[in-house]
């Protein structure tokens, strides 16, 4: 069966039974010395903040019918019985529903949800935990981090508290409130799975994993910690069903606040960027740059004229810490600097050369519209030479290689052995070679072996390498015998 990422608004169409995480009997937590926690007081103080929302999207469709000749044999039965089909149809009007949840954020009517609940919205009806509906206006919504900013006609609301999800553990209990498939006023209870998880094509958000039973139409819900304070916004499930699976992932409070912030002052939010690509470094691209541990983001290139080669930020930089905070991964940096605003100098810590430097970088605005890479075809087959001590064979590059690939030196792969572990194809072009925290330009095949010829079997060498359009890092280990 399929996984998927599913987001957790619900149509309306099915009320389905409702799953729960396993939890223990009155006995069992009695025999092992276990208290669980009591909810009641959490949900009596802090569900009236939480509110339904129901979307609908109103859309016109033709009911087309195909046009028919004299001579179909469908055509004298439909002149007897029936207008004959010309092709044309009366447009229809027709309604799709979906539910979500929400919960309020100032008094005076601000409501926070997930965007996937409201995008495409013709008509958002929000209702109170006290039966009371409004029609909402959508203030702003942000794909990229899923969170839209509502608001309706109303004062002196219940309010929710909103808490700190950096001092959330792995193993504390969270408690969510919504409305599964259109169940108002669910509470659901688990513990925090993980923390800053990454999830495909979600990068700029460090995902809450919990196991709290998350279910459609819980999408923009709170998830609430044992104090009553918010330290999420439930997003989404991974699920083979489409149900709850015991996978659940929320939006940590403090990215959403800072979205809902922007968006209620501007109605858009606007990111920072530095113009860098970057790369997760692997512990055998750690011990080449001479790190002591696999840490940081390894840039791969500055984009020309850029902020950050403006800054002095070169390829194989290793950023170790960004606004004072530590870039633990590569998946820290964006999150970092989309953050910032546009305009701010910002400080960063770098290795380089097997020392750290500092250097100060003035943040840009990222545009959404980024174009992408086209990839060159590859090189013409030609008779293979002998693979090196990395298993790979390599030749110098013709004037008219360097000109189509936009370099001033390298040396061409031209195959690559199938014992060789690392990310290099044929036709890629290595620019340096990296070992023992010493980086070094490569001009020619024979320089590179001869480089080569003086480590030690299995140590790990990094190349850098220009595949298309793009640089990179990849790190391969010399082989211990014949390729």
């Amino acid at each position: 069966m399929t996984r998927t990422l599913a987001r957790t608004f619900s149509a309306v169409a099915i009320v389905a039974a409702l799953a729960s995480p396993p939890a223990f009997t009155a006995a069992q937590a009695q025999g092992r010395g276990v208290v669980l926690p009591d909810f009641t007081d959490l949900y009596e103080r802090h569900g009236p903040a939480v509110v339904s929302i129901d979307v609908t999207q109103r859309a016109r469709r033709s009911q087309q019918m195909p046009e028919l000749s004299e001579d179909d044999p469908f055509y004298e039965f439909f002149r007897r019985f029936g207008p004959v089909p010309r092709g044309r149809g009366s447009p229809r009007d027709f309604e799709a529903q979906s539910t979500g949840s929400g919960f309020i954020v100032a008094s005076d009517g601000y409501i926070v949800t997930n965007a996937h609940v409201v995008d495409g919205a013709d008509e958002v009806k929000v209702r109170l935990s006290d039966r009371r509906e409004f029609i909402a206006k959508v203030v702003g919504a942000d794909k990229r981090t899923d969170v839209a900013l509502l608001r309706i006609d109303a004062k002196d609301l219940p309010k929710i508290t909103v808490g700190d999800p950096d001092k959330l553990k792995v193993g504390e209990w969270v408690v969510a409130i919504g409305k599964p498939f259109g169940l108002e006023n669910t509470m659901t209870a688990g513990i925090v799975s993980a923390k800053g998880r990454d999830l495909p094509q979600e990068n700029l958000v460090p995902f809450i994993q919990t196991d709290v039973a998350i279910n459609p139409g819980n999408s923009g819900g709170p998830l609430f910690n044992l104090r009553g304070e918010v330290v999420g916004i439930n997003s989404m499930i991974y699920s083979r069903t489409g149900g709850y699976m015991g996978l659940a992932f929320a939006i940590p409070i403090d990215v959403a606040m800072n979205t809902v912030t922007q968006l209620k002052e501007r109605g858009r939010v606007t990111r920072g960027r530095i113009g860098v690509t970057i790369q997760e470094v692997s512990k055998e691209a750690a011990e080449a740059f001479g790190l002591r541990s696999p840490m940081g983001a390894l840039v791969n290139s500055a984009e020309k004229g850029g902020p950050a080669e403006k800054a002095g930020i070169e390829a194989g930089d290793i950023i170790l810490k960004a606004d004072g905070r530590d870039v633990k991964s590569s998946s820290d940096l964006p999150r970092i600097i989309t953050a910032l605003a546009p305009g701010k100098s910002v400080k960063l810590v770098v290795w380089r050369k097997g020392a750290q430097r500092e250097l100060t970088v003035t943040v840009a605005e990222l545009k959404e519209d980024v174009a992408q890479a086209q990839r060159r075809p590859a090189p013409a087959a030609k008779e293979k030479g002998k693979p090196n001590r990395m298993g790979l064979v390599l030749s110098d590059l013709t004037d008219e290689q360097k000109k189509e690939a936009e370099v001033k030196s390298g040396v061409l792969v031209e195959d690559v052995a199938s014992g060789v572990r690392g990310n290099v194809q044929a036709g890629d072009v290595i620019l340096e070679v990296v070992s023992k925290g010493v980086s070094t330009e490569v001009r020619s095949a024979a320089q590179m072996n001869e480089f080569l010829a003086k480590l030690d079997k299995g140590a790990p060498v990094t190349l850098r390498l220009k595949r298309g359009e793009n640089q990179f890092y990849a790190t391969v280990r010399l082989l211990n015998g014949d390729p």
